[in-house]
């Protein structure tokens, strides 16, 4: 990777003034401040401050559909995503939706068969489901593309309801009814609700309604607040910013975890993963569960990770979680091939003049290349994407984006230019997939090389590495240590990273790839770790790193994790 060049976030000296004379921390005043938020409210993790339902676009329409579907008795088919955002949110449809009386089961599309969103081939497989033949579809993280299997269900005699956070094409879906804050004419502020959040918006607006229609007392019904673990876990293993309203929830989540409330297969994944529920924290989510619950979608079949999320068994879920913890072991192997291999024939990119990466090899794994295309983004600082084979002559890409180039629109750019050479795209500004011929990778490299370059009037990219500046020295303990990790970090709200120049007392390697560091400044000594760094340091250097606690043999002490570090 290029080095990257250190910057300053720079706090607003009025919005770090508001916030000391509320009684914030003077340090999480500073780095609040350097974050936008502007006041106090902005960080209020009460209920009260939620954003209201009613503002999303169609999503009392479609509260008012659900509604009449329980009321009729109508079967309910949940068509869920094979990733955590779109597990967690089946997981929340399912359980809302049965502790609101309707009939439903879910279905969630296999990647190497049926393909991604709700196909016609997935319509098929619906009207044949094992627990009868649905009336309505409820797409969950998934379906605001998907104009072909919407129609194909119609003609089937089922009803398309979508919730989804997905970008939308040129052409909306003919559903009853779509919820999702992007689509055109949607005033929700938050347009980054990730799909477990949509859903659980809207079954927030079908609680109301059936309080409106006297099924339940004004405030009566079930206790909606009891799925926010599995809101959290989506919304932070989905990567989406966290604007204020997704950290209240993400805030809301972690709580009831701290308080050993969750779902048994919330409780049984942090088992497997070693983790301890009470100092839950946004890294578990996106770093240990997160992953064990992708994996299933990556290897095999993502109804395990969903049938682990809505299981009261705490048996069966410990299980399942086992399962999963095996399966996500075979993906990091499988994924270490893949990267190594990758990285072999990448070799003497850096001095090509390319603006972009692509990378294909007949034997790799199509569930991992997304994976693979996050690794050499990291290393080489540009839009990569990387492909496996899926049969019948095609290929199947994932990519992964840099800060400067927005990856979904790229592909959308080469796809005008060039109509027929993508048949199916779709994604985010940092993450997305496509489906290609085989034979047409030699003629879609440079075209989309050329799309980045236009978009972007650039054919390289400096890495930026944003810090808080110093950590006065007396915040430098275990108690603050403590206090930054309770508090949500995620896209769009970056946990602290700050800069300082070290004497490097002692320096050695553990494990072979790690380097283990004395680092002194002033008259305090710390230990500190650099993971993935083999190379040795001068004896004075200016570090970038993060405060973090370290817990060993009962004993609690504060590390610094360095992110970089040059000669000072």
């Amino acid at each position: 990777m290029p080095l990257p060049r250190l910057t300053l976030r720079r706090a607003q000296p009025a919005a770090l003034d508001a916030l000391l004379r509320a009684g914030i921390h003077p340090l999480l005043a500073r780095l609040w401040a350097a974050r936008g938020v502007e006041h106090p409210d902005h960080l209020r993790a009460e209920w009260g401050a939620l954003l209201a339902p009613a503002q999303l676009t169609h999503c009392e329409k479609a509260a008012i559909v659900l509604a009449d579907a329980i009321a009729r008795g109508d079967r309910l088919l949940v068509v869920a995503d094979y990733d955590c955002d779109g597990a967690t949110a089946c997981a929340v449809a399912v359980r809302a939706l049965r502790a609101m009386g309707a009939t439903v089961d879910f279905l969630v599309p296999n990647r190497f068969e049926t393909g991604y969103g709700l196909s016609p081939a997935v319509v098929a497989l619906a009207a044949v489901h094992p627990a009868g033949k649905p009336d309505m579809l409820v797409t969950v993280d998934n379906g605001i593309a998907s104009v072909d299997g919407v129609e194909a269900a119609r003609a089937a005699g089922m009803q398309v309801l979508i919730t989804d956070h997905h970008l939308p094409g040129d052409t909306l879906p003919n559903a009853l009814a779509i919820v999702n804050p992007n689509q055109p004419g949607c005033g929700f502020a938050s347009k980054n609700l990730a799909g477990v959040g949509v859903i659980f918006y809207l079954m927030l607006g079908l609680r109301a309604e059936l309080r409106r229609r006297g099924v339940y007392a004004p405030d009566g019904g079930p206790r909606l607040n009891a799925l926010v673990d599995l809101v959290a876990l989506g919304t932070v293993a989905d990567v989406v910013r966290l604007d204020a309203n997704n950290r209240l929830l993400v805030m809301q989540g972690l709580a009831r975890m701290r308080k050993g409330l969750m779902q048994p297969g919330v409780r049984a994944l942090f088992a497997v993963a070693g983790r301890e529920p009470r100092a839950a924290s946004g890294f578990d989510l996106g770093f240990a569960l997160g992953p064990r619950i992708n994996a299933a979608g990556r290897l095999s079949d993502m109804g395990l990770g969903i049938r682990c999320l809505i299981t009261d068994d705490e048996a069966e879920a410990l299980a399942l979680a086992r399962e999963l913890d095996g399966m996500n072991r075979e993906r990091r192997d499988i994924e270490a091939t893949m990267r190594e291999q990758a990285l072999a024939a990448c070799e003497g990119i850096e001095s090509q003049e390319r603006a972009t990466l692509c990378v294909y090899d007949p034997g790799w794994h199509q569930g991992v290349v997304g994976l693979v295309a996050s690794r050499l983004k990291e290393k080489f600082w540009r839009p990569t994407l990387a492909f496996a084979p899926a049969g019948d002559g095609e290929l199947r890409g994932s990519g992964r984006s840099i800060p400067d180039v927005h990856l979904r629109d790229a592909l959308d750019l080469v796809a005008k230019r060039q109509p027929g050479l993508i048949p199916k795209f779709g994604g985010h500004a940092m993450a997305a997939g496509l489906t290609l011929a085989e034979l047409d990778l030699p003629i879609f490299i440079p075209a989309f090389d050329e799309a980045v370059r236009e978009l972007t009037g650039r054919h390289s990219f400096e890495p930026l590495l944003e810090t808080d500046g110093s950590l006065e020295s007396g915040y430098a303990n275990v108690d603050v240590a403590g206090m930054l990790n309770r508090e949500v970090w995620g896209s769009g709200f970056p946990a602290p990273v700050f800069s300082d120049t070290f004497t490097v007392r002692g320096q050695r390697l553990v494990g072979g790839k790690h380097l283990k560091l004395a680092l002194e400044r002033g008259h305090q000594r710390f230990d500190a770790i650099w993971f993935g760094r083999t190379e040795l340091l001068p004896e004075m250097i200016q570090a970038a790193y993060r405060l973090e606690s370290n817990s060993w043999n009962g004993m609690v002490s504060v590390q610094l994790v360095l992110e970089h570090a040059e000669a000072a």
